[in-house]
């Protein structure tokens, strides 16, 4: 797309307008033949009756329950050249008692104006919906566990599931509004294919030896309530994280019917004490490889996209590690080595070659040593800010 002289307009787009659809052409446009940007399948933002996906931008998702958003539209003449969408999450502010909006689904063309004209937007409707501050990016708004955050390092770095992908430039364009950085989130590759380092194997062996620890993998039978494990443990071992809101059923839902094509047992593991439900790590074949677009002449609509997606999905060589919590004061036991040493072993049989693993808070310094001590190292980083009203 090429900037014209003509004045920039914005246009709100109410939640259930029909023109939704072009807010979310919008990024196909903008990343056209980018050989690294995955989006999420249309459904999932617009919804498909068919493939039974009720999609986050429209007002049957559960999501709107508690919160109130909007979206905006910049067009040069009658080009588009940018979006956002504002919101106020009441869960989020209900839970830490604050005042907050959040901007998201920000994709703009280079050029600062349009970019200034759109935050003006979202920072009009903030203020008049009573928000003290205004953070983001993300998608609709930055709890832990939705998609978010602006990339600002490892561009040329592959995009995993739920990971957000932009070009450099949206970092100098929120920072020259006036945000100032309220956290990063980092993430860490490794290489499952080398072996396990003596250190991590000798500490492994260890925890096995004491035998306090019985470990299993997900039950595909039993999928459901392993699924409410998954939701107990992640929310006692979240729970004092920055950002943290207690996952719902719902979205634990949404998560699993999204995984469950290409999930592999043997990569989701929990650890129990004594009986009790400790730690959880899981880790999935990541979708993205396959879902990636292809820029070929027969398009890449959602059921191209699906169909390669169950195609290739026995033979997906990365992985993305989601969900790793141990329940506090459960720490020490090792219960994140002998996971970890079970899942690289098997990972191993299965062919797979890499491990992501994030997002991981800045200031989180245990799963990062835990991260390296996996042999992990940092590729990537993202930002969130913040900009009081």
């Amino acid at each position: 797309m090429t900037a014209s002289t003509a004045p920039v307009t914005i246009t709100e787009i109410p939640l259930g307008d029909p023109r939704i659809s072009d807010f979310v052409a919008f990024h196909w446009q903008l990343y056209r033949n980018d050989p690294l940007w995955t989006p999420q399948l249309n459904a999932d933002l617009l919804g498909n009756k068919m493939l039974g996906i009720k999609g986050l931008l429209t007002p049957e998702h559960e999501y709107h329950k508690t919160a109130t958003v909007t979206h905006f539209m910049a067009h040069r003449g009658q080009t588009p050249v940018g979006r956002v969408s504002v919101s106020i999450n009441h869960r989020f502010n209900d839970f830490y008692d604050s005042h907050y909006a959040f901007f998201g689904f920000f994709e703009v063309v280079e050029d600062y104006e349009v970019a200034a004209a759109l935050l003006d937007a979202a920072r009009a409707w903030a203020k008049a919906h009573g928000a003290a501050a205004l953070r983001g990016p993300g998608e609709y708004s930055n709890a832990t566990h939705e998609r978010q955050a602006c990339l600002i390092d490892g561009f040329d770095q592959d995009v995993y599931i739920e990971h957000t992908y932009n070009p450099p430039y949206y970092k100098d364009f929120i920072e020259r509004y006036g945000f100032e950085k309220s956290m990063d989130y980092h993430a860490y590759l490794i290489n499952i294919a080398e072996p396990l380092s003596d250190r991590l194997a000798k500490v492994a062996d260890g925890v096995r030896k004491r035998d306090n620890l019985v470990t299993r993998m997900v039950n595909m039978d039993d999928f459901q309530n392993d699924l409410r494990l998954v939701i107990q443990i992640y929310n006692q071992a979240w729970a004092k994280n920055w950002g943290f809101v207690p996952l719902e059923e719902w979205e634990a839902d949404a998560l699993a019917e999204s995984l469950k094509p290409i999930i592999d047992p043997g990569m989701c593991r929990f650890a129990y004490y004594k009986g009790e439900p400790v730690a959880v790590l899981g880790a999935f074949p990541d979708p993205n490889y396959a879902l990636r677009p292809r820029w070929k002449w027969y398009g890449d609509s959602d059921y191209t996209r699906i169909a390669r997606l169950f195609a290739t999905r026995r033979s997906i060589p990365r992985v993305r590690l989601i969900f790793f919590g141990i329940v506090p004061g459960f720490r020490r036991l090792g219960a994140d080595a002998l996971l970890f040493d079970e899942m690289h072993a098997y990972a191993r049989t299965k062919g797979y070659q890499e491990c992501d693993v994030s997002l991981l808070l800045e200031v989180n310094d245990l799963v990062i040593r835990a991260s390296e001590f996996m042999g992990g190292h940092r590729y990537k980083t993202w930002r969130i800010w913040d900009l009081p009203l």
